[in-house]
C-alpha cells in the first residue's frame, strides 16, 4: 500500500526559504508521477509542481515558477519540494501526492490516487 509522509512546513518570514519533504512507501516509484498540491483556508486545492520520479518532465504553476523546485532522491525514496522566495500567498496546507501513470501533464488533483497528510507552511513577518 503507497503511503505518503510530508514534512518540513512551518513559520517562515517572507523573501525566505523552506523544503518540504515527502516520504514514500509501499511500491516502487521509478514510474510514477509525483505532485505537490496546496490548498488554503477556504480555498480549492490547487497544483504547485509535479514530475516523474525520474526527475525528467517536471511542471510548475505559474505562481511558483522560477521560485520554486521539486526534486526526487531515489536512494532515500523521498520527493523535495523547495521553496524559496516565499510570499504571504504561498501560505496554505501542502500536499504530496503519487500517481503510478507518468502524465505529461499532470495538474488536476483527480489524477492522484495516493496523498499524504499535509504539512503546514505559514509565511508571515
Amino acid at each position: 500500500q503507497v503511503q505518503l509522509v510530508e514534512s518540513g512546513g512551518g513559520l517562515v518570514q517572507p523573501g525566505g526559504s523552506l523544503r518540504l519533504s515527502c516520504a514514500a512507501s509501499g511500491h516502487t516509484f521509478s514510474t510514477y508521477n509525483m505532485g505537490w498540491f496546496r490548498q488554503a483556508p477556504g480555498k480549492e486545492r490547487e497544483f504547485v509542481a509535479s514530475s516523474w520520479w525520474t526527475g525528467d518532465n517536471a511542471y510548475y504553476a505559474d505562481s511558483v515558477k522560477d521560485r520554486f523546485t521539486i526534486s526526487t532522491d531515489n536512494a532515500k525514496n523521498t520527493v523535495y519540494l523547495q521553496m524559496n522566495s516565499l510570499k504571504p500567498e504561498d501560505t496554505a496546507v501542502y500536499y504530496c501526492a503519487a500517481t503510478n501513470y507518468r502524465y505529461t501533464v499532470a495538474s488536476r488533483p483527480d489524477l492522484y490516487p495516493y496523498w499524504g497528510q499535509g504539512t503546514q507552511v505559514t509565511v508571515s513577518s
